[in-house]
């Protein structure tokens, strides 16, 4: 009985999927590929070359920075918002905590500063 709902759900996923591939079959139209459907679509422009670009791996890095900071800013804006009630309750230690864990990000900044990674050349 412990183990009840994970069967309940595990025979609502198999159902969902089951009748998702059903009405698959019944929405969408055959595959019946003709010349007006490989034209370039609204733009007019034809494609010129190969759509597989190798890029550079910088760009992943700062792809990565910045899901770092936008990670940190989506926890310190809440942070702040009840910053006046939590520091009424707990007092001085929500404002450690959150020095503590911008200091790790600014140590993270500054090793990868001196690392070279926010060097776009």
């Amino acid at each position: 009985m412990e183990y009840a709902y994970v069967a309940l759900f595990l025979l609502g996923g198999l159902a969902f999927v089951g009748a998702t591939l059903t009405l698959n079959r019944f929405v969408t139209s055959p595959h019946r590929p003709s010349a007006s459907k490989l034209l370039a679509y609204e733009c007019g422009e034809p494609p010129i070359g190969e759509a597989w670009v190798q890029y550079n791996a910088r760009y992943y890095l700062f792809a990565m920075m910045f899901v770092l900071f936008d990670v940190e800013a989506a926890f310190v804006i809440p942070w702040a918002v009840g910053f006046k009630t939590m520091s009424l309750d707990l007092g001085i230690l929500p404002l450690l905590e959150m020095l503590i864990f911008l200091s790790l990000l600014a140590l993270a900044l500054v090793y990868a500063w001196r690392k070279g990674a926010l060097e776009w050349v």
